[in-house]
């Protein structure tokens, strides 16, 4: 999963991105509503957290030009503002969610994992496939009931290649979806990545390599 992250408060944004990449999310971070409309044309996000006070251009604009482009990405707003009126003006905007600051990062993160379930096709909680059981929330994995320990890159390309449902996945994508906008494009991170998750989900090998197009489960 993708995230951006937009918030002002430097450190708030900075502690908030680097616990969504232990849960194994792949997260980009912005401080101002200038700098998230430019990565919002730039790259595609499955969820964006949105602080609603922002500089420059206002959360509450923001979220009006992501809405107005009809992007599948999802808004779960944030604002120290938790008054009823202010969740149910934020909702209206066209946010998906709405957080109330200080806020508790377990909720924080369940409500962005469910954010990124509720895509055009809506996917299950725990997703299996060829004997592969991927919990998100939990972060656990089993191949045919045994428990395998991945690294957060390993779960996070697992997770992408089960929610494509057997549909062939590029390098570029898996690049796209698991890692965020400071990785070297040209690296060789993600064949590296899916060779040593074949290894670690055993035999026989459930990952396959499409020549020339890219892997799918």
């Amino acid at each position: 999963m993708r995230v951006l992250v937009v918030e002002d408060e430097q450190l708030l944004a900075d502690a908030v991105a680097t616990g969504l990449r232990r849960e194994a999310m792949a997260v980009d971070v912005v401080y101002d509503g200038a700098a998230a409309l430019e990565r919002i044309g730039v790259n595609d996000y499955d969820v964006v957290v949105l602080d609603r006070d922002l500089p420059v251009v206002h959360g509450d604009e923001v979220c009006r030009k992501l809405v107005g482009l009809g992007l599948p990405t999802r808004v779960l707003m944030l604002t120290a503002a938790g008054d009823v009126s202010d969740r149910v003006e934020g909702l209206e905007l066209g946010a998906d969610d709405y957080l109330p600051k200080p806020f508790a990062f377990s909720e924080l993160t369940a409500r962005v994992r469910a954010l990124g379930r509720r895509t055009s096709v809506p996917l299950p909680p725990v997703l299996e496939r060829a004997g592969i059981k991927l919990d998100p929330n939990r972060r656990e994995v089993f191949r045919d009931g045994k428990e395998v320990h991945l690294a957060p890159k390993e779960f996070a390309v697992l997770e992408v290649l089960l929610r494509s449902e057997g549909s062939v996945v590029s390098a570029e994508q898996l690049l796209e979806k698991a890692w965020d906008e400071n990785t070297d494009p040209f690296t060789n991170v993600v064949r590296v990545t899916v060779m040593t998750l074949r290894r670690k989900l055993g035999e026989p090998a459930v990952i396959v390599t499409v020549p020339g197009s890219g892997y799918r489960i």
